[in-house]
């Protein structure tokens, strides 16, 4: 079966490369370095890699903690993150800088994942959430690389997509030194579908952790922003999103009349556009990367970098975490819960539906279904400022309280290092 798929990805090819050209489009970060993406790349220096893969923007914030903990952990060891887009690249670089080593994870075909293994020569490799590739598993396995599911999560949909091809999916699992589940369920489906070692260590999202400095460099953007006036924030937001924001935006404006909206559209080649539906709506828009501050007549920041997302929540008084007025799935609640901040959410919430429905549950977040409701909440929450603070410890108390995922990955992983 492996064969068969290994050869469809071959006929797939030329599609593969059309669809990479025409997402270069948008993005021209897609039509560079596409080499890597056949494991073309120079071998890289040193000997020893603890490898992380990370597919975009969220898993990369993810595995954020599990990184910094392997670089100091393992100090002889260098660190090699991959990432599949080029958004989660540019996380990496702009948040670990030269502290790791960076490539694109290659398409599974054979003779790419092959050139990636040689070049890279990894001790282990740790996959985040459920990215199976079959040719990847079976090349770390013959080599003797263990290989860890990191966060592992499987839904009942996506079980019953693997659960298609049964001996399939179980020879994939087979070739997994360890799945470490977030949660019971979790570990029951993969365990239904033929992994042999399987573990529940919790969700590592919880371990978030402040970067250092960074409640001075939110006070310093606060200054910029404007101290005086309510700041609400709209993260990682989706076409079809932001006009819904900037609708709400407009009624609370004939209230709030100094309320400022950090907007932080989710992807990079949509900086330009959002910034334009601002203006036509006769908005005045101060971007990020003019690194000016704000004036009075400033009704929208524009939040276009990379890797600053907790920044501009420790900026905010409350946060609408994006994704979630679409059918997104949303995007993780967590990194406001980290900052103190109320959250609000949309109807949408499937990518992280335990999490959202844990702050939820414990009054630390609102869902919204519409402009109307999102523009009701915040007025809400401007206006009662003790509920509002109280509301934002209840988000950290829920974070704090299921902490340790961290701590038993990395006891998990300690026995299969060779220091």
């Amino acid at each position: 079966m492996r064969r068969i798929y290994s050869l469809l990805l071959y006929a797939l090819l030329p599609l593969i490369l059309l669809r990479l050209y025409w997402r270069g489009h948008k993005n021209p970060d897609y039509r560079r370095r596409w080499a890597e993406r056949f494991g073309y790349f120079p071998a890289l220096p040193g000997q020893g890699y603890l490898w992380v893969h990370a597919v975009s923007v969220g898993e990369t914030r993810a595995a954020l903690p599990l990184i910094r903990a392997l670089l100091q952990r393992y100090p002889n060891h260098p660190v090699l993150v991959t990432t599949t887009t080029p958004t989660g690249s540019q996380q990496v670089r702009s948040i670990l800088r030269n502290r790791v080593k960076h490539v694109y994870l290659p398409y599974d075909m054979p003779g790419a994942v092959a050139r990636f293994l040689t070049r890279a020569r990894p001790i282990l490799a740790v996959i985040m959430e459920t990215e199976l590739w079959p040719n990847l598993f079976r090349q770390c396995a013959m080599a003797g690389i263990p290989l860890v599911v990191a966060n592992a999560r499987l839904s009942p949909r996506s079980a019953r997509h693997y659960g298609k091809l049964p001996g399939f999916t179980a020879e994939v699992l087979t070739h997994t030194t360890l799945i470490a589940a977030q949660g019971e369920s979790d570990a029951a489906q993969f365990r239904a579908l033929g992994a042999p070692r399987v573990r529940v260590v919790g969700n590592l999202k919880y371990d978030l952790t402040l970067p250092p400095g960074l409640p001075a460099r939110g006070r310093e953007l606060r200054r910029m922003l404007g101290e005086n006036r309510p700041v609400w924030i709209a993260a990682s937001t989706h076409s079809g999103e932001d006009e819904q924001v900037l609708d709400a935006f407009s009624t609370l404006r004939a209230r709030f009349t100094d309320m400022l909206l950090l907007l932080v559209p989710r992807h990079p080649e949509r900086f330009t556009p959002v910034a334009l539906l601002c203006e036509r709506r006769g908005l005045n828009v101060v971007r990020r990367s003019e690194q000016r501050p704000c004036t009075a007549d400033t009704a929208v920041y524009l939040g276009d970098s990379m890797g600053e997302l907790l920044l501009f929540y420790s900026a905010a008084d409350i946060a609408f975490v994006g994704g979630s007025l679409i059918p997104q799935g949303g995007h993780n609640p967590l990194e406001a819960a980290l900052l103190g901040l109320p959250v609000l959410l949309g109807p949408h919430l499937f990518n992280f539906a335990e999490i959202s429905q844990s702050l939820l549950s414990a009054h630390a977040a609102w869902q919204v279904a519409d402009a109307k409701e999102l523009a009701q909440a915040v007025a809400h929450w401007l206006d009662d400022e003790p509920a509002r603070q109280e509301a934002g410890q209840r988000a950290k108390a829920l974070l704090d309280a299921n902490r340790g995922a961290l701590d038993a990955l990395l006891d998990c992983i300690n026995g299969l290092v060779r220091i």
